[in-house]
């Protein structure tokens, strides 16, 4: 079996590496520019091979030959983050080409000989699973803020990569969500059934004064709202004076998000749920009901 890699196409990738292979030497490829290069080389990087996307092109573009590279070595491990498209994309692309076993959520790995022992969360966080799995693993990790300190005597070493036809040919910045200063936040979880039913949510919210928000799942894997209205560690992070938790588990990858907030409600049909853990008062029910009782008081003042 061959090299282990790191995909880094943002900053946070690099942490990863410390966590998911602290002992192991890696050899990272990286999509972006030369100062993210260099953030790539530090203590456990063997070399960094490095493909500079062309202006105009969006790195994800370049997904297919950073896959070609990879695969000549016949990978053992990759590992990557899902923040950008780019870093999904590069996995994607190589599971399908060497018969790789793709997993997400990963925290740990193990050498079991043929095969690798994979740690992470399943059940939206609120279980930490362990996997047997054979030889080669693509894996998706948690990103890192803690990035170590670069390393100079790491090679940085540029890849030419063939010309893309993908162009961005417009870019348009989207309005801040206005979760960050918002006083009242009113956060929808997998408990709602539909998208369709996301209006009952935000009768509640505007009869509050709230902002909308949701869990990761709701933006990422559903996409019933923009990305920029999930919260979690690696979402949208706020401390507002209420946050109103709509049909939410409770998992700790959300609760992050919310940790600043002064006071939390909590309204799930499960009397077990993790939300009420981290809440100060809670509702056991199901939403359809509560959350149109509670909208209707607010509306007789």
């Amino acid at each position: 079996m061959g090299e282990d890699w790191l995909v880094v196409t943002d900053s946070q990738d690099v942490g990863a590496l410390s966590r998911l292979l602290p002992d192991a030497p890696v050899t990272a490829m990286v999509i972006g520019d030369r100062a993210l290069a260099e953030s790539a080389a530090v203590a456990g990087v063997a070399v960094v091979h490095w493909i500079e996307p062309d202006e105009g092109v969006p790195a994800e573009a370049y997904a297919g030959a950073a896959a070609a590279s990879i695969l000549a070595s016949s990978p053992r491990l990759v590992a990557a983050t899902a923040l950008g498209p780019a870093s999904r994309a590069v996995l994607g692309a190589l599971a399908a080409g060497c018969g790789a076993t793709l997993l997400s959520g990963v925290t740990a790995v193990r050498d079991a000989g043929d095969r690798v022992e994979v740690t992470g969360g399943a059940a939206g966080g609120d279980v930490v699973a362990t996997y047997a799995v054979p030889w080669p693993l693509c894996a998706l990790v948690v990103p890192s803020d803690d990035v170590p300190a670069p390393d100079p005597s790491v090679l940085v070493a540029p890849l030419a990569a063939t010309d893309s036809p993908v162009r961005v040919t417009a870019r348009r910045v989207s309005q801040p969500s206005g979760l960050a200063d918002a006083a009242r936040v009113v956060g929808v979880g997998r408990g709602l059934r539909s998208k369709a039913d996301l209006d009952l949510v935000r009768g509640l919210a505007d009869r509050l004064g709230a902002e909308l928000a949701c869990s990761m799942p709701l933006a990422d894997d559903l996409g019933w709202l923009p990305r920029d209205r999930f919260l979690g560690r690696s979402g949208q992070q706020i401390s507002p004076r209420l946050y109103l938790a709509v049909g939410l588990s409770g998992a700790p990858q959300h609760l992050q998000g919310v940790r600043g907030a002064k006071v939390i409600v909590g309204i799930n049909s499960d009397p077990g749920a993790g939300i009420f853990r981290a809440s100060d008062y809670g509702i056991v029910g199901d939403l359809y009901e509560i959350v149109p009782a509670l909208t209707e008081a607010l509306a007789r003042g």
